[in-house]
């Protein structure tokens, strides 16, 4: 539920584009991006940092393109969103005793420091490259290929990373070595 929650405003943009244009578009993404800010304030009476940041970017690169009249800024905003990401990935290797990843997943999975050391190196990378080949296909080709690019190719690609980072971490898991009780 909460992936489809958070991949809404995405797929609401995309329907949106393709029933009129990429103004109407944005709006939708400004709204749904608010509205979807507003509904965690009223359940969660906080917001992290991560959802109030992209609805900052949001609110700034949607309200360019739709005052400017010029798609340009929406179509920044994955770069953006993306290098930040990688930055922050980066930046964790510096700060503190665990790295980002370690951080948001060391609680379900034991790794060895390392592991999780190569593991955001690679998410850093991925980010990176995700917002260079966002730039790629909205400076290279037309823009419906752009909006298509957006929803099913950062989406597809994001998937086989996340497949691929699965199965480096199976192999360096620790494992529980108590045997199991037979019945």
């Amino acid at each position: 539920m909460k992936l489809l929650f958070d991949f809404l405003p995405i797929v609401l943009f995309f329907i949106a584009y393709k029933m009129a244009d990429i103004y109407v578009a944005t709006g939708v993404l400004i709204v749904v991006t608010l509205a979807q800010t507003g509904w965690i304030w009223i359940r969660q009476r906080r917001i992290e940092k991560l959802p109030l940041f992209t609805a900052g970017l949001v609110l700034i690169l949607g309200g360019a393109t739709l005052l400017l009249q010029d798609p340009l800024f929406v179509k920044w905003k994955p770069t953006v969103v993306n290098w930040l990401f990688a930055v922050a990935f980066v930046g964790s290797y510096f700060i503190g005793q665990k790295t980002l990843l370690e951080r948001m997943m060391g609680e379900q999975l034991e790794l060895p420091a390392p592991i999780w050391v190569k593991l955001t190196l690679a998410w850093a990378i991925f980010f990176f490259a995700m917002g260079v080949v966002n730039l790629y296909v909205a400076f290279t080709f037309d823009e419906n290929t752009w909006v298509n690019f957006k929803l099913f190719g950062m989406l597809g690609l994001t998937f086989v990373f996340i497949l691929a980072q699965g199965a480096y971490m199976s192999r360096h898991l620790k494992l529980d070595d108590t045997p199991s009780k037979e019945s």
